[in-house]
């Protein structure tokens, strides 16, 4: 890995450490010096765009349906991290799912909540606590931004189902190869 990565990586660790204490935890970012950006798109809404009630809490609160580019050489697994930075409450992350294979390039609609979804990768806890998809829910009133963001690491992290957004941090520390990001919109 370049030396500007690890830096980079390491700065934002750092600042969300810092913002852990504040009572926010924000997602990982690439920095802009890792040079390498994964297209991440939906077949339902486009970047900036309002997803769909079908897959929020007003609907069916269905994850969905996510495609992305090629990630880069020595790719071993990709991450996807699905949050609110808009919640009253700090972040709220309604979807982690790591150890993604490297060989895939999407992920169909309504991805069950299985621990882990063979052939798709490991569900992480949600803020509900919980395993799996948890659909944009803002408050009545509002609308709020919801970021998926896409990691691609180049290792498989060795974490069990469940593993919150904190840990996963710690374990793609040093790792990151490359980002992608799809944000959206939804109001109530």
């Amino acid at each position: 890995m370049h030396r500007p990565v690890q830096i980079g990586v390491a700065i934002l660790l750092i600042l969300a450490a810092l913002s852990a204490c504040q009572g926010t935890q924000p997602a990982p970012q690439a920095g802009p010096e890792s040079g390498t950006t994964i297209q991440l798109e939906s077949s339902v809404f486009e970047d900036q765009g309002t997803i769909p009630q079908r897959f929020t809490c007003d609907g069916e609160d269905l994850s969905p349906p996510l495609s992305w580019s090629e990630p880069p050489a020595g790719t071993q697994s990709l991450l996807l991290v699905f949050d609110d930075p808009d919640a009253p409450v700090g972040t709220w992350d309604h979807w982690l799912l790591f150890n993604i294979p490297p060989t895939i390039r999407s992920l169909p609609e309504g991805i069950p909540a299985d621990a882990v979804v063979e052939g798709i990768g490991t569900h992480g806890s949600n803020s509900w606590h919980r395993l799996g998809y948890g659909g944009p829910c803002p408050p009545k009133g509002s609308t709020h931004r919801y970021f998926f963001r896409l990691y691609a690491l180049d290792t498989f992290l060795d974490l069990g189902a469940g593993a919150g957004k904190d840990e996963l941090a710690k374990a793609m520390q040093g790792h990151m190869l490359a980002m992608g990001q799809l944000m959206g919109w939804h109001g109530r």
